[in-house]
């Protein structure tokens, strides 16, 4: 951790954000002129892989990674990571397209990175907010969280936080060509991967916006598989806890 963070990557992935892309990148070079922005288009339909194209001929810090078909969030940001550790960058950053990761508040997660391996933009500790989400939506996150929290034995807030930085050497740690999850439950599966290897994770509190423009990618089969993957997890995990627990025992008294 002591090492310096000199090459940022910002990864976007997009599916039908052609009118929000041009904004966050913007906003991006803005706030933090030393990054560098990828753009992890998944075929979209509405041209957003064009537009991408055109902000990259514009920008040379700005590049392009055209995917075949939509293949889920997760598979989107594996294709990220691989691309920016094949070339050599310190910190790697997960952003949305839609605008609810305001790029603002990015330079917040770099300098907190200088002391930890995971920062995680997190909406539910203190000075963390969320901006016109109804308040089921809200409720769902909680509940979501607390359920994380409980199962999988995290001392972390917002495990399904999609707004985070990693250190390069972290994810090379993880064992990202065994992660299989395709939507959010993405997030969940690398922080747990964090917290077992005894990373440093670290949570910073940012305001969450719900986009203006464009349709959530939320879906019922996203949740759902959310929902199975972090049960097997939890169920695996209080296995794990339960073995440990059986090993232990008092010493006979021919070993005192």
């Amino acid at each position: 951790m002591s090492d310096q963070i000199d090459r940022v990557l910002v990864c976007i992935p997009t599916y039908n954000e052609r009118d929000n892309l041009p904004l966050v990148v913007r906003r991006i070079r803005a706030a933090v002129p030393g990054a560098d922005v990828l753009v992890l288009d998944d075929s979209s339909p509405d041209g957003t892989g064009d537009v991408a194209d055109e902000l990259a001929s514009a920008d040379p810090q700005v590049n392009v990674l055209h995917r075949p078909a939509k293949q889920g969030l997760g598979m989107a940001y594996l294709a990220g990571f691989r691309w920016g550790l094949d070339r050599g960058y310190d910190a790697l950053v997960e952003m949305d397209a839609d605008g609810s990761h305001q790029p603002e508040q990015l330079q917040r997660l770099l300098d907190a990175l200088e002391r930890a391996d995971l920062v995680i933009g997190s909406r539910w500790v203190k000075g963390g907010s969320v901006v016109n989400w109804p308040l089921h939506r809200k409720a769902l996150s909680v509940g979501g969280n607390l359920y994380t929290r409980a199962l999988l034995g995290m001392p972390v807030h917002d495990a399904t936080a999609g707004y985070r930085a990693y250190r390069a050497d972290a994810l090379r740690a993880m064992g990202l060509e065994q992660v299989a999850s395709q939507g959010y439950c993405f997030q969940v599966d690398l922080t747990r991967r964090a917290v077992r290897l005894g990373l440093r994770v670290v949570e910073v509190p940012i305001t969450f916006v719900e986009r203006e423009i464009g349709d959530s990618k939320m879906s019922g089969d996203i949740m759902r598989e959310s929902l199975q993957r972090i049960t097997v997890w939890g169920v695996h995990h209080r296995a794990d806890q339960l073995r440990g627990l059986s090993q232990r025992r008092e010493p006979t008294w021919h070993e005192l």
